[in-house]
């Protein structure tokens, strides 16, 4: 489940999705996203071998991974863009959010971030163009821990919402934190930095779209990614 909805890689669909299968494949999230940091890392080692300019190398590392990701995030950035700024109303806002098509906020919004990210990608090497994608995912599972409700009854924010253990999604941000000090060439505590920025803004998002919605859609989860890599790859800077 966690491969075959964060990723294109093929994989067979899961026999049961259930809270339990959804939880453990939330908590698994940044190991299924592997493939895709490991692209972007090779995407931009190989721009920055050839001497090709850094921001179209950073344009390309992001497009990798999003062509590898369905681009489900940076659509679910959009949307919860869109939602936020179509209504106070709780539902119009989801409505709006449902349709699926970008308004100007989201259009805007999209822009904004992305600028961010290419930014940030245009100056750091490979290692930490793959940690910024790493962190987007491991803030999934704080998303969906228990005590965040899900906005809608249907969708994938309803099937992964409440389903990862408040214990197992602190685990899954301690161990990044821990990890992220050894990555090479960066002082011990930029990798942390970066972990802890990013989920501060998805924490951030996610408050916001708990009070504004009432819990947590797809497009919300996709939302939180994108902004908490932007934000890791800027403390990575």
């Amino acid at each position: 489940m966690a491969v075959g909805t964060l990723t294109t890689v093929p994989v067979p669909a899961p026999k049961v999705i259930d809270p339990v299968v959804a939880g453990r494949a939330m908590v698994l999230a940044p190991l299924a996203a592997v493939p895709l940091a490991a692209l972007a890392g090779l995407v931009v080692f190989a721009g920055q071998a050839v001497h090709l300019p850094a921001l179209a190398v950073a344009a390309l590392a992001l497009g990798a991974v999003a062509l590898g990701s369905r681009g489900l995030h940076l659509d679910g950035l959009a949307d919860t863009a869109d939602g936020l700024g179509a209504s106070y109303d709780r539902a119009k806002a989801l409505e709006v959010m449902r349709r699926g098509d970008s308004g100007p906020t989201g259009v805007a919004t999209l822009v904004f971030v992305l600028l961010v990210q290419v930014g940030a990608l245009s100056v750091v090497g490979p290692v930490s163009a793959a940690a910024g994608v790493l962190v987007g995912r491991c803030t999934l599972s704080m998303a969906c821990a228990r005590g965040v409700p899900s906005a809608r009854p249907e969708g994938l924010g309803a099937t992964v919402a409440r389903s990862v253990p408040r214990a197992a999604a602190i685990a899954v941000g301690v161990v990044a934190g821990g990890l992220a000090v050894l990555l090479p060439g960066l002082a011990w505590w930029r990798g942390p930095l970066a972990v802890l920025l990013g989920y501060a803004v998805a924490a951030a998002l996610l408050v916001r779209c708990t009070r504004r919605l009432g819990g947590v859609t797809g497009d919300v989860l996709g939302g939180c990614v994108e902004v908490a890599v932007a934000a890791a790859l800027l403390a990575l800077v």
